[in-house]
C-alpha cells in the first residue's frame, strides 16, 4: 500500500522513528522554503532588480530596525508572554534621546545618545518585567497600557521631526562598514565597505540571542517558563527573574530598534515605529515562534522578519500601492496564523503516534 492510498490520520499513525523526526525538524523550519519561493517569484517579475546584491543588501538595512523589534516580540512569545509596547518603547526612547542631543544638551557626544536610548528602552521594560513577573499584572493590560501612554508621551514631546542629530550617535544605524576608523570608506573592502553597519548587527545580534536560547542556561529557562511555568517553578527556575529579564531585555531591544531607524532616517519623526508592532508580532508568528510558549527558534524568526520584508520591498518595486501593501500585509499574517495552527495540530498527531 502506498501513501497514496492511505488518509491523512493513516499515514500519520504509520509515520514513527527518523521520519517522524525529520517531519518535526520540517515543520520547525518551514519559513526557509516559503523565503526561497517568495524571493523566486519576486526574481522572475523583476530579474534585473530584485536579484541584485545591491536590492538584497538594502532590505537587510531597511529591515534592521523592525529586525529588532521582531527579536524583541520573539523572546516574550517564547516566555509565554507577549509585549504590545515595543514599537513605543522604540518610539519614545528616540524622540527622548534626539531631543536631549539636539534641544536640551546640544554639543553632548553622540556616544552619550547611544547609551542613554538603550538605557530607557531597557528601564521601560524593566518596569514591564515588574509588574508582570513580580506583581501579576496580565501582559496584555499593562503593555497595552505602555503602548498608549508611551505613544501620547511621544507627541507631547513633540509634533515635528527632530534633526539634525551628531553624526556618532547615528553611526549604528547609518554608517557603512568601510567608515569605521583605518577602513578607507565605502570603496574599501571590496563590496563589504559598502554595507551599512546595522546589517551585520542585525545578524551577529541574531546569532547570539539563538545561541543564548540553545546553549545557555537563561535561554533554557526562558523556554521552561513559556513551555510549563508550573512545572519550571516545580524545577526550581525562577519564574519572576525570568520574566524580569525578557521584558528588559525586549525594552532594550526596542531602544535598538530606535537607534537604528533614527540612523536610517538620519533624524527622530515623532511618528518612528508607530506601525511596527504588528508586522514585529507576523514577523516571530510567521517565523515559527509558538503563540502559546516554549517553542521556537530564533533563526527562523529572522527567516519570518526577512520574508514581510522580502514582501513589502517587492511589493513596492512591482508597482503595488501603500494601502493595498497593508491589505496584503493583513493577508500574509492571517496566513501565518493558519499555518500556525494546522502546523500544531499535525505535531500534536506525530508525537502523540
Amino acid at each position: 500500500m502506498s501513501i497514496r492510498d492511505l488518509d491523512w490520520s493513516e499515514w500519520l499513525d504509520r509515520t514513527s522513528g527518523e521520519g517522524t523526526k525529520w517531519l518535526l525538524w520540517g515543520l520547525d523550519n518551514m519559513i526557509w522554503p516559503i523565503v526561497v519561493v517568495t524571493f523566486a517569484i519576486f526574481a522572475v517579475l523583476m530579474p534585473q532588480v530584485f536579484t541584485s546584491a545591491s536590492n538584497i543588501q538594502f532590505m537587510l538595512y531597511s529591515s534592521a530596525g523592525l529586525g529588532a523589534l521582531v527579536l524583541a516580540e520573539s523572546l516574550c512569545l517564547l516566555s509565554g508572554n507577549f509585549d504590545l509596547s515595543i514599537g513605543s518603547i522604540a518610539g519614545f526612547s528616540s524622540m527622548v534621546t534626539a531631543l536631549f542631543l539636539n534641544t536640551w544638551f546640544p554639543g553632548t557626544p553622540g556616544l552619550v545618545g547611544v547609551v542613554l536610548i538603550l538605557f530607557i528602552g531597557g528601564a521601560i521594560g524593566l518596569v514591564n518585567g515588574v509588574s508582570i513577573g513580580y506583581f501579576g499584572i496580565n501582559p496584555f493590560l499593562q503593555t497595552l497600557a505602555f503602548f498608549i501612554i508611551f505613544r501620547g508621551a511621544v507627541f507631547l514631546l513633540s509634533t515635528i521631526t527632530v534633526a539634525p542629530l551628531p553624526e556618532s550617535y547615528l553611526f549604528v544605524g547609518g554608517a557603512l562598514i568601510g567608515d569605521l576608523p583605518g577602513l578607507g570608506g565605502a570603496d574599501s573592502l571590496w563590496i563589504f565597505g559598502g554595507i551599512p553597519i546595522a546589517v551585520p548587527l542585525i545578524i551577529a545580534l541574531y546569532a547570539g540571542v539563538w545561541f543564548v536560547m540553545n546553549y545557555r542556561r537563561i535561554g533554557l529557562a526562558i523556554m521552561a517558563v513559556g513551555g510549563d511555568e508550573n512545572a519550571a517553578e516545580e524545577a526550581g527556575i525562577p519564574r519572576e527573574r525570568v520574566l524580569l529579564i525578557v521584558f528588559t531585555a525586549s525594552g532594550v531591544l526596542s531602544g535598538l530598534a530606535g537607534l537604528l531607524y533614527t540612523g536610517y532616517l538620519s533624524a527622530a519623526p515623532p511618528g518612528l515605529a508607530e506601525g511596527d508592532l504588528f508586522p514585529a508580532f507576523a514577523g516571530a508568528v510567521i517565523g515559527g515562534i509558538s503563540l502559546d510558549g516554549g517553542r521556537g527558534d530564533i533563526k527562523n524568526a529572522f527567516g519570518g522578519m526577512f520574508l514581510l520584508t522580502m514582501i513589502q520591498v517587492g511589493l513596492v518595486q512591482v508597482g503595488v500601492g501603500g494601502d493595498a501593501i497593508q491589505f496584503i500585509n493583513g493577508l500574509v499574517l492571517l496566513v501565518a496564523i493558519y499555518l500556525y495552527t494546522t502546523e500544531s495540530k499535525i505535531r500534536r498527531r506525530l508525537l502523540s503516534t
